[in-house]
C-alpha cells in the first residue's frame, strides 16, 4: 500500500506537467492519420514522451502507449496522452489525459485528468476515488430522473476487433437505452465516461474500445468508487477485454440486459 501511495504521487507530479501542456496545445490540428481514419496531433506525441521520459526515470517501471506502444513487465505504466483528440482538435474540453500502472492484468494505480475544466479524478488499489485531491464516498444510486448513460461511440470500424459490436448494432443500443431511465450521452472521450461515472456524474457507462489505455483507469476509479465493473458480457474485466460496462448495480444491470436484447435481435 505505502509503495502504491508513493507511486501515486509520482504519477500526479508528472500528470501536473501534462497538464501544463494539454491546456497550451489545445486545439492542435491533425497531423498524423492512423488506421480506419483516426489521427494524432503533435500534442498527442508530445505529451506521451514527457509521461514516458518522466515516468521511466522516476520508477523505473516501464512505459505503453498508445501513440508509441512499448514493452510491458510485471508492473507497466499504461498512458493515454489524449483521450477524445478528435474533441481536443476541435477545442472541445470533453478531453483528457488517461495514465494507470498494470500489474496481473488488473490496473492498481489510475489518474484521469481533463484539464480544461479543472478535473482530475484519481485512486490506487484499495483506496476511495479522489476527486481533485479529495477522498470521495462511494456511489450511491441517483434519482432516476437525472440518471446519465455514457456512451462511448456509436460508429465502429470494419475490420476492426470494434466491429464485435458494429454500428449498427450499437444505434440499436443507443435507441433502446432511450426507452430505459438512464438518458444517453456521447462525450467523445471513454476516459471522461468511465470516469464521470465513478464520480457519479452518470449513472453508468458503456466502452466499446478494445484498448487498456482507454479503459483501464477508468475501471479503477470506478472499481474504487464502488461501481460495478465488467465486460461486454458481464464477466470480469481484465485487460485483454474489448470493453467494459461500468455503473450503479441499477445502472449495470439496465445496461446489460438492454444489450444483451440487442444482440439477440441482430
Amino acid at each position: 500500500m505505502s509503495e502504491l501511495r508513493e507511486l501515486y504521487h509520482i504519477a500526479e507530479a508528472v500528470v501536473d506537467e501534462a497538464e501544463r501542456m494539454f491546456r497550451q496545445g489545445i486545439g492542435a490540428h491533425p497531423s498524423h492519420i492512423k488506421d480506419a481514419g483516426q489521427f494524432a496531433t503533435e500534442m498527442d506525441l508530445a505529451i506521451e514522451q514527457v509521461l514516458r521520459e518522466q515516468l521511466t526515470a522516476l520508477t523505473g517501471l516501464p512505459v505503453f502507449g498508445e501513440e508509441y506502444g512499448g514493452q510491458q513487465g510485471t508492473f507497466t505504466w499504461v498512458v493515454d496522452p489524449i483521450d477524445g483528440t478528435a474533441n481536443y482538435a476541435a477545442g472541445n474540453p470533453m478531453s483528457a489525459i488517461l495514465l494507470s500502472l498494470m500489474s496481473d492484468n488488473q490496473p492498481v494505480l489510475a489518474i484521469t485528468s481533463v484539464p480544461l475544466v479543472a478535473q482530475r479524478f484519481g485512486a490506487f488499489d484499495s483506496s476511495p476515488l479522489f476527486i481533485n485531491g479529495q477522498p470521495q464516498r462511494p456511489l450511491t444510486e441517483r434519482p432516476r430522473v437525472a440518471a446519465h448513460v455514457g456512451f462511448s461511440s456509436v460508429s465502429s470500424t470494419t475490420g476492426s476487433k470494434k466491429a464485435q459490436f458494429p454500428s449498427l448494432m450499437r444505434h440499436g443500443l443507443l435507441a433502446e437505452l432511450t426507452k430505459t431511465y438512464l438518458r444517453p450521452r456521447i462525450t467523445g472521450s471513454v476516459g471522461i465516461d468511465l470516469a464521470y461515472t465513478a464520480a457519479g456524474i452518470f449513472g453508468g457507462a458503456v466502452s466499446f474500445s478494445p484498448h487498456v489505455w482507454d479503459n483501464a483507469a477508468g475501471v479503477l476509479l470506478c472499481r474504487a468508487a464502488g461501481a460495478k465493473v465488467t465486460d461486454l458480457d458481464g464477466n470480469e474485466w481484465t485487460s485483454k477485454s474489448l470493453g467494459a460496462i461500468v455503473g450503479t448495480d441499477n445502472a449495470h444491470e439496465t445496461i446489460l440486459s438492454t444489450m444483451n436484447t440487442v444482440r439477440d435481435s441482430y
